[in-house]
């Protein structure tokens, strides 16, 4: 078990370390810094100050020791277009983001798990195909589209709820489905799909043969057991309804970090572009650590892999 767990974190520190050099890379040949600090009007003097400021003048391997340094600190340099630092931008935005996340992954739980299971039990009836047309059209509806017709109908047509921003408590609702539907649909899919095989196993039919109700077969036996595929698949899931709500916050207004990293990309913000990036790659390897040690404990058999 440490060994895999050592083996998970190194892994996860790679992924870091790839995806910050990466950022390094892209900001330096996307051209000269100093031109999102200065302007036509500023003299030799001051490029070649702020230069020494950034570090241009020295090696490219110790401006990214520089920037590596860092971003172990938690220092990303001042946002241009805040007039601040990074950290305390991100920050600032981090919960909105977090708790969108955080409702459209229960949304993707409470829909996608009992619509597979049910989906599975009830095989090859109305039940079975209206799980399949959820899924279908749950993964095959792109999120923007997705959103402005939810905002169109609900918001603007009903006024059940506000149409974009945060302004009160019920303005999640529509971001939070349009994030989470397309996960709900792949956690309904997964979930029958395991809990199929489940149901067809050789243990499952010596249940069967045993007499052992239908629903102490599906509760106590078949339901552990089909969990384990979608548990794997909630790692990724919880990174990437962080990661991937940059058009979700974009077409809702929502404040949070997807909308922040438009804004900074727009004007050419990059300080503040790579400490949201990096923040957002830090969130996706932690939920995945986080869930392939519970993985681990859930199915022994990872362990010796």
């Amino acid at each position: 078990m440490q060994k895999y767990l050592v083996r998970r974190f190194f892994l996860a520190l790679v992924t870091l370390l790839s995806v910050s050099l990466i950022i390094f890379i892209m900001s330096r040949v996307s051209g000269d810094p100093r031109h999102i600090y200065l302007d036509d009007y500023s003299t030799q003097e001051d490029w070649d100050r702020m230069g020494v400021v950034l570090g241009l003048d020295k090696p490219y391997y110790q401006q990214y020791g520089m920037f590596l340094k860092g971003a172990i600190r938690g220092d990303f340099g001042e946002s241009v277009r805040e007039g601040r630092p990074v950290t305390a931008v991100v920050l600032e935005r981090a919960p909105a983001t977090l708790l969108l996340g955080a409702v459209a992954f229960s949304i993707s739980l409470l829909v996608g798990v009992p619509l597979g299971i049910l989906s599975a039990v009830k095989r090859g009836t109305m039940m079975d195909t209206f799980g399949k047309v959820v899924a279908l059209i749950g993964q095959s509806a792109p999120p923007f589209w997705l959103g402005i017709m939810l905002m169109f109908f609900f918001a603007v047509k009903l006024g059940m709820v506000p149409p974009y921003g945060k302004q009160d408590w019920n303005s999640i609702i529509l971001p939070a489905v349009t994030l989470g539907w397309y996960y709900a649909a792949a956690n309904l899919r997964l979930v029958r799909s395991a809990m199929l095989d489940v149901l067809d196993s050789e243990y499952i039919k010596l249940a069967r043969a045993k007499g052992v109700n239908s629903r102490n077969i599906i509760l106590r036996h078949a339901f552990r057991n089909a969990l384990i595929p979608p548990l794997t698949f909630a790692g990724v899931t919880m990174g990437a309804l962080v990661t991937g709500s940059l058009v979700v916050e974009t077409v809702f207004a929502w404040p949070g970090l997807g909308r922040l990293a438009i804004e900074a990309l727009f004007a050419f913000d990059y300080p503040l572009l790579q400490g949201v990036v990096i923040t957002f790659t830090l969130i996706y390897v932690t939920a995945a650590f986080v869930v392939d040690v519970l993985y681990a404990y859930v199915d022994p058999r990872i362990r010796y892999s």
